[in-house]
């Protein structure tokens, strides 16, 4: 490949990257304010501490943040490590949207799903709540999803919907408090985007994940047995991987058993 071709991919990268953290400074927005019932429509971003309007200056993703050494410019006080971590995330998003499904109508569905699971990762760690808001946007990009991937046919879509959600929902009414509303109507969601196959991919990885952190935490005497933490990070994560790796782990895994 000519030297240009590298020059030419790096900065499509780069241009994405940009605009994946831009959308990612809107959903530090989205983070913030919709815990609160700020609209996030109206009104311009501002300090948490002191409430004075940020200037274009101090919004530019991940350097206004190093600039300022993560301080507010008018009352210095520290400004959560959250804000560029997110940003940067929606760049990383961006391109792995783009590497794993390429320049198609589909990488942009992931990609708006992905920015959502990510706002329900952050709000549901910080007050163990999923707003329904979310799991509505996370649906909308699920009706996208019915053209852009034709591949997985309605029934698969419907059989996801209901596979993980229904159980969660018996466990809830079984077991008081063993999930949150949120976590049954996020996997709905989730599993009207993937597809059955995929979904069980994500249920997989998020259980997996909540019980090594559930482990983690008793053995570090951090929670007793009796103790609850956000499901919906762990949700939000295996969706994401089953997303875009979903159908070729699922591929992998049956051909290691010689099955596919």
């Amino acid at each position: 490949m000519p030297a240009s071709y590298y020059v030419a991919c790096t900065v499509l990268a780069l241009l994405l990257f940009a605009f994946g953290s831009v959308i990612g400074s809107f959903l530090n927005v989205v983070i913030y304010r919709v815990p609160q019932g700020i609209s996030v429509a109206k009104g311009r971003s501002f300090c948490p501490s002191c409430g004075k309007t940020l200037r274009p200056l101090d919004m530019v993703p991940v350097f206004s943040w190093l600039a300022l050494r993560g301080r507010c410019r008018s009352c210095g006080a520290p400004i959560s490590p959250r804000y560029p971590l997110v940003e940067c995330a929606g760049g990383v998003l961006a391109l792995l949207c783009v590497g794993a499904l390429g320049p198609t109508p589909l990488a942009a569905v992931a990609f708006g799903a992905l920015c959502a699971l990510l706002c329900v990762a952050c709000i549901d760690a910080a007050t163990m709540e999923i707003p329904n808001g979310l799991v509505l946007a996370l649906a909308a990009f699920a009706l996208l999803a019915v053209p852009a991937a034709p591949g997985v046919g309605l029934l698969s879509r419907l059989l996801g919907a209901a596979e993980i959600s229904l159980p969660l929902f018996l466990c809830t009414r079984l077991v008081p408090e063993s999930f949150g509303g949120g976590d049954v109507k996020l996997m709905a969601a989730a599993g009207f985007l993937l597809g059955w196959r995929a979904t069980l991919v994500a249920a997989f990885l998020a259980l997996v994940g909540g019980g090594l952190y559930g482990v983690w935490l008793l053995a570090t005497r951090r929670a007793g047995r009796k103790s609850h933490f956000a499901f919906g990070p762990f949700l939000a994560g295996g969706i994401g991987v089953a997303l875009l790796w979903g159908e070729g782990l699922i591929a992998g895994y049956l051909s290691l058993f010689g099955l596919a």
